[in-house]
């Protein structure tokens, strides 16, 4: 049984893209702490179903940041944390379900669309200068419960949050590391207990790790917390060129 598995992994179409998709995706979350999903879904989903996709996605990218959260620890404003996981954990059920209905197509749109929603909001300068009060915190936690167990994308809504607010790359950094590592453990777990998980899935996730973490070490090597501006730029710009290759007109 194993060896047909994998045998199934080797044979899988596009695995080399899936593999680059992969190192690249690790680059940028070493890097920025977040992005994975924006880099790696519209190219997996190219290739692969949407349920079959996340699977990947999220047992590879368990992985990849472990080395980084270490160093992440004291930067991280864990009050947040909380705030944000909870109403995520709760939605994140009725999401995949809903998921697991979609068409192909219509959930490659979506996460394009979503990222570039997403770029646009941050390159216009949308930004939010009030008090962070924790009913705030909780609506966009569980707006990331839905956006990442039906799109696999539980970051633009936390990522938008915290790029729009008056914090540091650093802690920006380390707070999407936490959460989206969060997000991952989760998402096996749920998947798990509705059946929807695929061996052949997790094992193609796991021949992911190799070159997501490598990515995440590289990426995380050029991480300088002192300029903001190329930190913010390059983010922007690998988020762009993934959500306009991912969508189906373009194929």
């Amino acid at each position: 049984m194993p060896s047909e598995v994998l045998t199934t992994v080797w044979e899988t179409q596009g695995l080399l893209w899936i593999a680059l998709a992969a190192f690249v995706a690790g680059i940028v979350r070493g890097f920025t702490g977040f992005g994975t999903a924006m880099v790696f879904l519209p190219v997996a989903g190219f290739f692969l179903s949407p349920i079959v996709a996340l699977t990947v996605l999220t047992v590879m990218d368990f992985f990849g940041p472990i080395p980084l959260l270490k160093k992440a620890v004291q930067d991280a404003r864990w009050k947040d944390l909380v705030s944000l996981l909870i109403p995520m954990a709760l939605i994140l059920p009725a999401a995949l379900w809903l998921l697991s209905y979609a068409d192909p197509q219509i959930f490659r749109y979506l996460v394009s669309g979503l990222a570039i929603c997403l770029l646009l909001c941050l390159i216009f300068g949308l930004q939010y200068k009030g008090k962070v009060a924790t009913p705030m915190l909780l609506s966009i936690g569980a707006f990331s419960g839905v956006t990442g167990g039906f799109l696999g994308m539980p970051g633009p809504p936390v990522i938008l949050f915290y790029m729009a607010g008056p914090y540091r790359a650093a802690v920006v950094r380390a707070n999407t590391l936490f959460f989206l590592f969060s997000f991952d453990a989760l998402f096996i777990m749920v998947i798990y207990i509705l059946g929807f998980m695929e061996l052949e899935a997790v094992f193609l996730g796991l021949a992911m790790v190799v070159p997501i973490v490598g990515g995440n070490l590289v990426g995380a090597k050029f991480f300088n917390p002192e300029k903001e501006r190329v930190y913010r730029f390059a983010a922007f710009c690998i988020i762009a060129f993934s959500a306009i290759k991912g969508l189906p007109f373009l194929d």
